[in-house]
């Protein structure tokens, strides 16, 4: 099995949401992609969620660490 990528940075809109990723890989995948990739298990470090609104939702596995938490990566 190959190394499965992790999300590096990301883009924002201007409300400040996540509109799009970049991964380890070097691939940019728009939020749908990624919510895609995550549930599929080729993203590390992701999981999907259903929120309030009954949409789903990427965020970062909680480990402790906020460095890498999806809103304090790099901007692309």
């Amino acid at each position: 099995m190959t190394e499965r990528e992790t999300f590096t940075a990301v883009r924002k809109n201007g409300d400040g949401d996540i509109t799009a990723f970049r991964t380890s890989a070097g691939r940019e995948l728009n939020y749908e992609q990624a919510l895609r990739e995550v549930q599929e298990g080729r993203i590390k470090g992701a999981n999907v969620f259903k929120g309030r609104d009954g949409e789903m939702y990427i965020r970062g596995d909680a480990d402790g660490d906020p460095a890498n938490n999806l809103d304090n990566l790099p901007m692309f």
